[in-house]
């Protein structure tokens, strides 16, 4: 009788053990399945969330379809309930376990902003201020005021580095701004203390100024140590760089068709009128256009004129460039 009973209570014993095994394997592959999602989707934990408000956010936003099988493995694996807060991307393949292993490790998604070279601030502002995952905040371009008014120019014009700058969400419109900017003030500094020699240029500053006009006047790399070197002859000469570039950035609402009227108005950067170079900067100067005007090629030319292929023809002479003007300006 007795050794029945103990026959009895190991087959409850064990009945019980396989019930649980089951129980736990079947919850196990719950919690594993695919998430229901065929593109990549990003999901926000916000400060304060626990693993359970976590669970109901997973299922009503129809990632998972039952949320029992992860409850059970979060009590099995506590180490992924320690989530923290952030943007994270969920991809296709990925089960709810994955999905808290990466919530836990703190490995938010890494957005991409690419600012680019030869344009305005006031571009470059509207890029930054309209990303949907950089922080905008009320004290912004209150900021932005404060900061000018401490760097050459009191202006950011030409003052941040094209780049492609990385970045998780809720990132600081103004922290993004300061990190170009840091990253122009480095390459700035270090171009200058490799620069020519006797260039017309009493500060950093100024050779940014060329640079972004460089920047403006031609894409083709190859070109812009030559520009460089027709500019520093123009200064150097006493001669008003005449530049179409600044005459359109200092008019406002430029409708893209430059006049001869235009040319003509009396603005600060227009170098028709002014001599030397303009207050500021007239976009963000690419490191390629700082190199070119601290070292400009050593050329006797004085003039150029493009040839409406994106390249130009350069002179030597008033003579030689009118005739490049008849040929490939007024002819057109």
């Amino acid at each position: 009788m007795r050794i029945n009973i103990i026959k009895v209570s190991s087959l409850l014993i064990t009945v019980v053990i396989v019930t649980i095994m089951t129980g736990l394997h079947y919850l196990k592959q719950q919690a594993e399945k695919p998430l229901s999602i065929d593109e990549p989707f990003l999901l926000t934990i916000n400060k304060g969330q626990f693993s359970n408000s976590i669970l109901k956010q997973l299922q009503q936003q129809s990632l998972v379809d039952d949320t029992l099988g992860l409850k059970v493995m979060l009590k099995v694996m506590p180490e992924l309930a320690k989530v923290k807060a952030g943007t994270y991307e969920l991809i296709p393949g990925m089960n709810g376990i994955d999905v808290f292993q990466l919530i836990a490790s703190g490995k938010e998604k890494q957005f991409a902003l690419t600012l680019v070279e030869g344009l305005r601030w006031q571009d470059w502002k509207q890029q930054i201020t309209h990303h949907p995952y950089i922080h905008v905040g009320e004290d912004f371009n209150d900021n932005i005021q404060a900061f000018t008014q401490d760097i050459e120019g009191q202006s950011l014009e030409g003052w941040l580095m094209p780049d492609t700058y990385h970045f998780v969400a809720g990132t600081k419109a103004f922290t993004i701004v300061k990190w170009a900017y840091n990253e122009m003030r480095k390459e700035l500094d270090l171009q200058w203390q490799n620069r020519y020699q006797n260039l017309p240029y009493a500060t950093p500053y100024e050779a940014l100024i060329m640079a972004s006009i460089i920047e403006k006047e031609t894409a083709k790399a190859q070109e812009r140590s030559r520009i460089s070197g027709v500019f520093v002859n123009r200064l150097r000469l006493n001669m008003r760089l005449q530049t179409d570039p600044t005459v359109i950035y200092g008019i406002k609402d430029f409708d893209g068709d430059i006049r001869r009227k235009d040319l003509r108005q009396a603005t600060p950067y227009n170098t028709y009128l002014i001599k030397g170079l303009t207050p500021t900067p007239i976009a963000m100067p690419s490191k390629l256009a700082i190199h070119a005007a601290l070292n400009p090629l050593a050329t006797d030319e004085l003039y150029f004129v493009s040839k409406g292929d994106g390249s130009h023809h350069f002179s030597q002479t008033l003579q030689e460039h009118n005739r490049a003007v008849r040929q490939y300006q007024l002819k057109r």
